[in-house]
């Protein structure tokens, strides 16, 4: 199992540019063909088979999604936003939620604000098994394929989509929860902890073998502006859900653990991708158990076309691959004026450079499958 999009290794040995030694090879990883869902280039120099230099090539795929947010409405660009990373799309539409709402002055109903702090874990969970899942050697396709199924049919049953699921609107949440959902979400996240073993023990004694390969150190990770999971492997100890608290997280703090290593290495980037899932697995349950306590609307009634006030603003969100920002500029109209994003998976593609020089060609996969990217999140 696959992320969709997330990678594909092509290689292909290209002619030697430029001022090399003369064991110097240039070797082109990707692209691959563009019938797919999305593209990647890394131009690899190598010196036998160990890289000596490598440069991410990204823009094969560009939408433009940021010019076709200027022509659309606020309704119509929440249903856009969350196809540039499809396995976390609930925290792509919260980042522009939350950036109109801070500039309408609106306040969401507690119901709304519980929902989509559990679907943003909900989807974490289904994010990171995809990751994990796909991890070379591990034998956990089978049963991570599993249990992510097992919740997207809960989260299916809540909104109809399994990626796009377009649940967020301006003022809350589109629509109340079915009947019985919350007990059928318990069930689900009983199953996927019975099934976690299958897929947490494979991928870390996998991952295990590649001690010291592709390390990303705190240092790196900053200058390159890598954040999430591959950052918080690396040492740099940051997390918006603790940090920079939005939605419920506040009210989580003593269930909302945030994992961090210091190896920066293969294996602990798996450590905290499986650590994670745990945690996340907590969040939804303890959201599950307050939505039960809660009474009232899931959302603010508004018109159907929303006018933001003049004015910007710029809103954060902690995305599975790391931190996601959103920057809106409006002037009155029903349309930004300008929405900026920031993407995380960008970011994690661009720190390839400093990533794998000193790994070898059968080093690669391990590597690349460790840190979480979409190729859609970076050429958006």
């Amino acid at each position: 199992m696959q992320p969709s999009g997330a990678r594909e290794l092509t290689v292909a040995v290209g002619d030697s540019a430029g001022a090399l030694d003369p064991d110097d090879r240039v070797v082109e990883l990707g692209p691959h063909h563009p019938s797919t869902d999305g593209l990647l280039r890394v131009r690899l120099r190598l010196d036998g088979d160990v890289v000596v230099g490598a440069e991410p090539v990204a823009g094969y795929v560009h939408r433009g999604v940021e010019k076709l947010f200027e022509v659309r409405d606020y309704r119509q660009v929440l249903a856009l936003v969350d196809r540039h990373d499809w396995l976390g799309a609930m925290g792509s539409e919260l980042g522009v939620a939350l950036a109109v709402e801070r500039m309408l002055g609106l306040e969401v109903p507690a119901r709304a604000t519980w929902l989509r702090t559990l679907l943003c874990e909900l989807l974490r969970v289904t994010s990171h098994l995809s990751f994990l899942g796909a991890f070379p050697g591990a034998a956990a396709a089978r049963p991570a394929h599993a249990a992510r199924e097992r919740l997207l049919v809960e989260l299916e049953a809540l909104t109809g989509g399994r990626m796009h699921v377009m649940f967020t609107v301006v003022g809350g949440v589109r629509e109340d929860v079915p009947a019985g959902w919350y007990d059928d979400l318990t069930d689900a996240v009983a199953d996927v902890r019975s099934l976690w073993p299958r897929v947490e023990e494979p991928v870390r004694a996998a991952a295990a073998l590649h001690r010291g390969v592709g390390v990303l150190g705190r240092a790196d990770a900053q200058a390159y502006g890598v954040s999430g999971p591959a950052a918080r492997a690396g040492g740099l100890d940051l997390d918006l859900r603790r940090d920079a608290p939005h939605l419920a997280y506040p009210e989580l703090a003593d269930v909302l653990r945030v994992p961090v290593r210091t190896a920066g290495d293969v294996p602990a980037r798996i450590e905290v991708l499986t650590e994670q899932v745990a945690v996340s697995l907590d969040l939804v349950e303890a959201c599950t158990q307050r939505l039960r306590t809660l009474a009232g609307p899931v959302n603010v009634r508004l018109p159907k076309v929303v006018k933001v006030p003049e004015g910007s603003t710029y809103a954060a969100t902690e995305n599975p691959l790391g931190i996601n920002g959103y920057l809106l500029v409006s002037r009155g109209e029903k349309t930004p004026w300008r929405l900026k994003l920031r993407t995380a998976s960008f970011n994690n593609v661009g720190a390839l450079a400093a990533v794998l020089p000193g790994c070898s060609l059968e080093q690669l996969a391990p590597v690349l499958a460790s840190i979480p990217y979409l190729v859609g999140d970076v050429d958006r």
